[in-house]
């Protein structure tokens, strides 16, 4: 495969610069309503600490 040329590179970089404009509203309203949402890190925590260690515990079965 031949490397990118240079007008590829920049309609990469400007494709990829209109994806961010296009998303940021969406992102300014979700990390506004992340900050009102409530904090309810034991409900992630525990059921990710539980995954982890019964794979810790089938990775010493074997």
């Amino acid at each position: 495969m031949d490397p990118l040329a240079t007008w590829e590179k920049l309609l990469i970089g400007v494709i990829g610069l209109l994806v961010l404009l296009w998303f940021s509203p969406g992102v300014k309203i979700m990390i506004g309503q992340s900050r009102d949402a409530q904090k309810n890190w034991p409900a992630v925590l525990i059921p990710a600490v539980v995954v982890v260690i019964f794979v810790i515990l089938l990775l010493n079965l074997v």
